[in-house]
């Protein structure tokens, strides 16, 4: 098992920054890859970025560019570091990690960007 905990959220003027944290803890060395996906109010669940256990990363267009993903092993935490945020950034931001025991989900983390 692998639990995930995000923080970072908040609210945010257009063209500002945040970063988000996503710690991970249980089965640690299981983990593969490390996933970043948001949710708006009445859309699906969006796919947006990933690094995998050797620090490749690949984003969806929407974010290329303006976020950044990374992780600190020592620290067993990832990052998404997000800057030039828009109004449609806004949503729930949710971690996820692809183990060798399955998928785990964070609780997520709300951001707003205001316009």
């Amino acid at each position: 098992q692998v639990q995930l905990v995000e923080s970072g959220g908040g609210l945010v003027q257009a063209g500002g920054s945040l970063r988000l944290s996503c710690a991970a803890s249980g089965a640690i060395s299981s983990i593969n890859d490390m996933n970043w996906y948001r949710q708006a109010p009445g859309k699906q669940r969006d796919w947006i970025a990933t690094i995998s256990k050797r620090g490749g990363t690949n984003y969806a267009d929407s974010v290329k560019g303006r976020f950044t993903i990374s992780r600190d092993s020592a620290k067993n935490t990832a990052y998404l570091q997000m800057n030039s945020l828009k109004p449609e950034d806004t949503a729930v931001y949710y971690c996820n990690a692809r183990a060798n025991t399955g998928g785990y989900w964070g609780q997520g983390t709300q951001v707003t960007v205001s316009s």
